[in-house]
């Protein structure tokens, strides 16, 4: 069985386990992450809500942007037109270790 473990990270919900790379929005350095769930093999431990003596090491590994999204507007028959662009920033996180105490 596989050990893995269910995360909060800025409102999200992740399952990670090691050597996995997630992709977040983007974040800044110290933000703090909540373990829910952790699962090693037959072993559950459910947080109530969150679990204390699951550590979980994170690094990251690139800043990243998103794919580009093309807004466009339109009117017929009175000229109006509006084209806007967004490109959302992601932050790729390696997840390097998992332990339990």
């Amino acid at each position: 069985m596989k050990k893995y473990a269910i995360i909060k990270l800025q409102g999200h919900q992740y399952q990670v386990s090691e050597n996995d790379e997630i992709l977040v929005d983007k974040m800044s350095e110290g933000k703090e992450l909540e373990v829910l769930l952790f699962v090693d093999g037959d072993k559950v431990k459910v947080g109530k809500p969150t679990l204390k003596d699951v550590s979980i090491k994170i690094k990251v590994v690139s800043e990243e942007k998103g794919d580009k999204i093309k807004v466009f507007k339109f009117k017929s028959k009175s000229r109006y037109r509006r084209h806007r662009g967004f490109r959302a920033q992601y932050t790729r996180l390696l997840v390097e270790k998992i332990s339990s105490k």
